[in-house]
């Protein structure tokens, strides 16, 4: 299994050029590259193949006058550019093909210098390394200086030295670890209950055991901050030095936002995976929910990071995670009896069941059939029911894709 590390990065003023140095050189291979295949498709040639475009845009360009400068970086970095082309152009193919899961890919486009992220990346054989003083020692770029916040379990493969728009720097370390590995940091998962989770606006979430977990709304709690720092921003002359300081600001204010949520899904996530066995969860369609009149808060809420997080520390972990269909009408259903109720407002927050006559919080009812639908109640003998037995998901919403995207909006828009 592998995962990523990142950590923060505090190279000094000639380090900072070096590696602007090296994020222009890179992004000048990739723009090559991705010219000769679109030249070669409006031609009706072949694509040129990777051992092609390694001689013609790294060798060959570092002799003549106009690109000798890419002498100056690592050629690992250029030839890692030009994997890049190569993995994306697959990606699009795959896509077009139907052969790939998720969303449609798009061709690749050029880099720009002004793009938000700028990348490199070292493999094993570029000869970087971890000094013994705890400094980051890149090739022609320098002992860089890391800020470490824990311990690496492994020797990574890799590190990808990113900055961001806000002007920050991170090196992101790849690792290889074994999952039974890490089943030493958290408790057996035999005694440990089942949960089911119910994800809403009001509150972030709702648990099947009665926990209810506040919304921190932490885009609402900047807004006005945000505001302030965008409008001194559109005062600002374009391309003046006074206007990028401005940018800057901006940019460290929604860095701000983006790592207190990622920082709460983080703790959250982490967890549930601990004190459970199994987490169910209901399968928004966080993309069409985004483009409802609730797109700010959907946004602001994250869902799609935080079940991310829960999907793979299940898997790191050896819990179960199960993903309940969309479709399910977990709001509609009593948790006791099972008899289907009808739909109800919105402003409809508790509800008597006409068969049974048991009162249900509607959120906290909506955890528990989420759970039940996941196949992981608990019967009267506490044997746990297997998660095989979940009837089949629709993965496609096919031509009501938006519409169910809406009607979703509409059931979570107060929970």
């Amino acid at each position: 299994m592998q995962l990523r590390y990142a950590f923060r990065l505090d190279p000094g003023p000639g380090q900072r050029v070096a590696l602007a140095r090296a994020f222009g050189c890179a992004r000048v291979v990739y723009n090559d590259a991705v010219a000769a295949r679109e030249r070669a498709r409006r031609e009706g040639a072949a694509f040129p193949s990777a051992g092609a475009l390694s001689k013609t845009l790294i060798t060959e360009a570092k002799q003549s006058p106009e690109r000798q400068w890419l002498s100056e970086v690592s050629a690992v970095i250029l030839q890692q550019a030009l994997r890049d082309v190569e993995r994306a152009y697959t990606n699009f193919f795959a896509s077009l093909k139907g052969a790939r899961r998720g969303a449609r890919v798009g061709a690749p486009r050029f880099k720009s210098k002004r793009d938000a992220r700028q990348a490199i990346r070292f493999t094993a054989n570029a000869r970087w390394k971890i000094t013994e003083a705890g400094r980051l020692l890149l090739p022609k770029i320098g002992e860089v200086k890391v800020h470490w916040s824990r311990r690496l379990p492994s020797v990574p493969s890799s590190v990808t030295v990113i900055r961001d728009a806000a002007g920050r720097y991170f090196a992101s370390f790849v690792i290889e670890t074994d999952p039974g590995a890490d089943l030493a940091r958290m408790p057996e998962a035999d005694n440990l209950p089942s949960v089911g989770i119910d994800l809403g606006l009001t509150h972030f979430a709702v648990l099947s055991d009665g926990r209810v977990i506040d919304s921190p709304r932490f885009l609402r709690r900047a807004e006005k901050k945000l505001k302030k720092a965008q409008r001194e921003l559109s005062r600002k002359q374009k391309r003046s030095n006074n206007r990028e300081k401005a940018r800057l600001k901006v940019a460290r204010a929604h860095a701000q936002v983006a790592d207190a949520r990622r920082e709460f899904h983080h703790q959250l996530s982490t967890r549930l995976i601990r004190e459970s066995q199994a987490v169910a969860v209901e399968d928004l369609a966080v993309k069409a929910l985004a483009r409802t009149r609730l797109g700010k808060s959907v946004h602001d809420a994250g869902w799609a990071q935080f079940l991310a997080m829960l999907e793979y520390k299940a898997q790191r972990y050896a819990r179960v995670f199960v993903k309940v269909g969309r479709f399910e009408p977990t709001s509609q259903v009593c948790s006791v009896c099972g008899v289907k109720d009808g739909p109800k407002p919105l402003h409809v927050r508790t509800w008597t069941c006409t068969h049974c006559g048991t009162v249900h919080d509607r959120d906290h009812n909506a955890a528990k059939n989420v759970k039940q639908a996941a196949g992981l109640a608990v019967t009267a003998c506490r044997a746990q029911v297997r998660p095989e037995l979940v009837p089949a998901q629709r993965e496609e919403a096919g031509s009501h894709g938006i519409h169910t995207g809406t009607r979703a909006a509409q059931r979570h828009s107060t929970r």
